[in-house]
Parts: C-alpha cells; structure tokens; sequence
C-alpha cells in the first residue's frame, strides 16, 4: 500500500472544520470567536458566528453585557446580546427555506444546551466540533437522543492548517 501523495484531497470533515476558522473570524463577541455550518450532502446550506441580531448594536461596537455584569462563563446565557453560531445557521435556513433535516453541523465548539435543544428540534443528524465547551445538559441531552444524532470530536486526518484571516 503506498502512502497519500502530499496532492491527496482534503476529507470533507477537514474541509468543511476549515471553513468553520473561517466563519469564526466574523464573531463580533469579546470572550469566544465560534463558527458553524450546516451541510447536507456534501453542500453548504447556511454559517453562521456568534453575534447581535442584524441591525443591533455588537460588542465590539458597546462592549460585552456579560463582562460588565461579571457573568461567570457558562452560567446566565440568557445575559449576552449575541446569538450563538448554531442558532444563526438555524435561522439563516428557516429564512431562506432550508430543510435542516439529515444535516451535519461543523462547528468550532461543542454546543451549548440551548443550541444542541434547537439542533435536536431541527433534526439535524451529526455533530462535528473542534473544541470542548462542557455543558453537563447539553452532553445529556445529546446522549438522550443516541440513535437520532451523532456526536463526534474532529480531529484533523492530516493536520490542521490555519487560515489566515
């Protein structure tokens, strides 16, 4: 067996968690920069980040509420003017028409509990993440619904390469 030319094409879990760097960079929130996408078929349906609602002022722009209130991270979520990446690439489907049924989400981030209770509504199938973000419901909801989604942590097949932004 002869080993991968340094040509070899990218999974399309590499790819598409690239793509999730990617998406990140647009986050206007001060704590955490996260990406999503959600795909189905190989094809991109919607990305979203982590920032206000369109037209709303974004942390950048007035500073982070949670900072100011000396919200611990992971507690009082409801304390945040943005809204989160998984829940935008939601929202960008409903908007435009978009069955998330069957589809993968790529994101930067293990869900939160809010978000992997919308994915789970919405019917998408796998979840791919890069970084842990523990959240006890989230992972026991996640773990309630085995057979319906998959969970799984991405590591890169051949190394993840940075994109510059």
């Amino acid at each position: 067996m002869t080993a991968p030319s340094s040509n070899a094409r990218e999974s399309w879990d590499d790819y598409f968690m690239k793509l999730t760097r990617l998406v990140a960079s647009r986050s206007t929130c001060l704590r955490r920069r996260i990406g999503a996408l959600l795909v189905r078929e190989h094809r991109l349906l919607a990305t979203g980040y982590n920032g206000a609602p369109s037209g709303l002022p974004h942390c950048l722009d007035v500073g982070c509420l949670r900072q100011q209130r000396k919200v611990p991270s992971g507690e009082r979520s409801e304390l945040c003017r943005a809204v989160h990446a998984e829940q935008n690439t939601l929202l960008q489907c409903a908007r435009f028409g978009l069955s998330t049924e069957g589809a993968t989400l790529y994101c930067t981030h293990f869900p939160c509990a809010h978000c992997a209770k919308s994915l789970l509504s919405a019917k998408v199938c796998r979840i791919v993440y890069e970084e842990e973000y523990r959240d006890e419901l989230a992972q026991e909801l996640l773990d309630q619904a085995q057979g319906k989604i998959t969970v799984e942590s991405w590591k890169s097949s051949r190394g993840f390469t940075e994109i510059s932004t």
